[in-house]
């Protein structure tokens, strides 16, 4: 009896998946020195494929459903294990179960700035992090690729890889998709859609499917973020010479007011506190002005206010050259710097 008990504890009956939660995407089951019993009953519930792997080789794959272990529903096993000579012997082949439901909420992100070319800005450094999900859609191609012969493969295992996937096609992402920064930062939906679009393939290599990708924050480093405002600042004043100057006022006041007059630009360290009251006077001038569309009144009032910050020629030589900083960033163009060099140096006849 107890012979007999041995046996059959050699013979496997039900071959089945439960999972537990726990990120595993694909799971051998334990065969030890076990063969399965010909007629056997192997369960795949909903969610997941099992696959039958003989000598090294994929005999078969089975989705969702009950099945009797015949050589009828496994027809490429029973060639290679020569069933007709032997039919009603137990059989030893491994078992793998695959997950195919979705692996959500699954982060990625720019650990440092990426270089990208831009259609705007010619080559910018950015920083972007989201999350996505994604599935095993061919399990077969996955346990030839990815997984194996291990007793398990996790979520985890494969979290770097993933992450390393789109952080690689990010560049290739935007310069595909043909919009500009700019555009993408403020549509992230276009972003994670170019970003699907390069990924797709990329996953389907590995028998995955990205099933979504989210983009939560596109964002430049500090130091080109500033260059960014002063340049919306620009476009917003356009080429006009009294709002420009309003624009350098209002830049300057802050300063003033941080450093008691001790700030570079128009007035230099010879103004005090005294001379940034006059610019904050003349340039609320300046602001009537360019809403009456007076530019004439715009200039008249930028004098004024020259001369009652007690401007000199080094003044005005100082903001030449940082309106040649500004050229050089590519903040104002050659005919922009052109126009504003003219209208400064007047000051000096």
């Amino acid at each position: 009896m107890a012979l007999m008990d041995f046996i059959k504890k050699q013979f496997i009956d039900i071959i089945q998946w439960t999972e537990t939660g726990d990120g595993t995407l694909a799971w051998r089951f334990p065969m030890a020195e076990m063969e399965i019993q010909n007629g056997g009953s192997l369960t795949v519930r909903e969610s997941q494929m099992a696959v039958f792997v003989n000598e090294g080789k994929v005999a078969d794959v089975f989705g969702p459903g009950i099945y009797k272990l015949t050589t009828q529903t496994l027809p490429v096993l029973t060639y290679l294990k020569n069933w007709d000579k032997l039919f009603e012997s137990p059989f030893k082949s491994d078992v793998y179960f695959f997950s195919t439901r979705q692996q959500i909420d699954q982060k990625w992100g720019t650990p440092q700035p990426i270089t990208i070319r831009d259609a705007d800005f010619g080559a910018i450094r950015l920083r972007a992090f989201g999350n996505f999900a994604f599935r095993i859609a061919d399990p077969k191609l996955f346990h030839t690729e990815i997984s194996g012969t291990r007793d398990s493969y996790t979520v985890q295992d494969l979290d770097g890889q993933l992450r390393g996937l789109v952080l690689q096609n990010i560049s290739n992402a935007i310069a595909a998709s043909g919009i500009p920064f700019l555009d993408l930062a403020a549509n992230q939906l276009k972003f994670a859609e170019a970003l699907t679009t390069q990924l797709t393939p990329e996953f389907g290599k590995i028998g995955l499917k990205l099933e979504t990708m989210t983009v939560q924050n596109v964002s430049l480093p500090e130091e080109l973020q500033k260059i960014l405002d002063q340049k919306i600042g620009m476009g917003m004043v356009g080429n006009d010479m009294g709002k420009f100057m309003q624009y350098q006022t209002a830049q300057a006041i802050p300063k003033f007011a941080e450093g008691g007059g001790g700030g570079s630009g128009i007035a230099g360290d010879a103004m005090g506190l005294g001379a940034g009251v006059a610019l904050g006077q003349v340039l609320a001038q300046n602001l009537a002005a360019g809403l009456q569309g007076n530019t004439a009144g715009a200039a008249a009032a930028t004098a004024a206010a020259a001369q009652a910050a007690g401007v000199k020629p080094e003044d005005v030589m100082a903001t030449l050259e940082k309106l040649g900083e500004l050229k050089a960033k590519g903040i104002l163009t050659q005919e922009e710097f052109d126009a504003k060099k003219a209208e400064l140096l007047k000051k000096l006849v």
